[in-house]
Formats: structure tokens, sequence, C-alpha cells
């Protein structure tokens, strides 16, 4: 068997296995002997479990990019709505393996550990908002501008991490609220780095705000 048809056998039996069980197996050479591989074959493609995992989410990054790049209107977007597209293609990605998400994530992970898991994802989503280009107030020192760009990327990324618990904790029908969410975060997000904070701030805030309500009655 071709080494990428191994690794991907590894990715497939995986992630049935968590969907079958409710979690991840209980070691590696277990899930090996199960699935009839040695465990060296394992290690060649992946260090542990949560490499595994990590690759796994990066699957999905990698499927809405290519989403994304089959979208010949995508390219012409400017740099609010290629987020704001990125944003709905990745949550209908996500949600079409919501159940894998919340195993991953959610039902056995801290918050330290959830992150390593989506750390491939971060290196590439942090690249993609590089290359937005999005326009900010002018910064008068060459080093400033670079931490800015740094902290724009980050600040993205952070945005993301709060969309995503959003979107675990949603219980509205088709995720609809997910929706509302992100068109306000991306809309605040884009009024913060150009200018002091507009409506669309205050707007999100009503509108988490609202949520909270509703979850306490």
């Amino acid at each position: 068997m071709a080494t990428q048809n191994i690794a991907q056998s590894i990715i497939d039996a995986f992630t049935e296995h968590v969907l079958k069980k409710g979690k991840v197996p209980k070691s590696v050479f277990a899930f090996c002997r199960k699935n009839h591989w040695k465990e060296e074959e394992f290690y060649a493609h992946f260090s542990s479990f949560s490499a595994l995992e990590s690759e796994v989410f990066y699957q999905m990054y990698a499927q809405t990019d290519g989403l994304l790049k089959k979208d010949k209107a995508f390219e012409g977007f400017d740099a609010q709505n290629k987020l704001l597209t990125f944003y709905y293609t990745f949550f209908e990605v996500l949600t079409a393996n919501r159940s894998l998400v919340r195993i991953l994530l959610v039902d056995h992970k801290s918050k330290m550990e959830a992150a390593k898991v989506l750390s491939k994802v971060r290196t590439h989503f942090k690249v993609m908002v590089s290359e937005l280009e999005i326009e900010t107030m002018e910064m008068p020192h060459e080093m400033l501008e670079k931490l800015k760009d740094k902290g724009i990327e980050e600040a993205a990324w952070g945005q993301l991490l709060l969309t995503m618990k959003f979107w675990l904790d949603d219980t509205s029908a088709n995720f609809e609220k997910t929706d509302i969410y992100i068109e306000k975060a991306v809309q605040a997000g884009f009024d913060i780095i150009k200018t002091p904070p507009l409506q669309s701030v205050i707007d999100l805030g009503k509108f988490l705000f609202k949520e909270k309500m509703q979850n306490k009655a």
C-alpha cells in the first residue's frame, strides 16, 4: 500500500473508531493491532493521537480551502467578504462533522489540549489572513506596522476560536444563530482595525448579551 494511502487509512480508521466509541483509542498498539498495521507504520506518519487529530482538523480546513479555490467569484471579493465566505464554508464543513468535532474538542479535551489539536489549522489560517491584505490605519514605523500585522493575524485566530465555541454551544435550528454571529463578528472585527469602535461593535455586544440572557431563562 502506498505511503499516502496508509496515512489516509489510519485517519479513516481513527475517525470511525472515535465516532463509534465516542472516544479516542486507548493506545496506539491496540489501535494498530485491531486494524492489522504494524505500530511502526503508524509512527511513520503520526507521532501520537494528538498529531493524528491535528491532521483530521487540517483536512477539514484543506477541504474548505479547496472549495473556495473552486469558487470563481471568490478571488474577486474584498478582504472582508473573503473572510466571511471562508467562515461560512468552514462552518459548513465543521457541521458536516459535528459529532467528531465535539468528541475531539469538547468531550475529552482541556483547553490546552484542544489548542494543540488545532495548531496546524492555526498556522495555515494565519497565513491566509496575512494574504488577505486587510486595509488598516497606517502606522508611523515599520516595526509597528509588522507588529500590527501579527496582531491582526492573532486577533483573527482568536475570533475564529470564539466562533467555534459559539457554534459548539449553539442549539438553534440549522445553527442559524452561528450565521448571525459570524456576520456581526467579522463586521465588528474589520471596523475595529480600521477606525475607533463603531455601531457594529455595539451591535455584536447586544447580540451576545441577548443570547446570554436567553440561555439563563
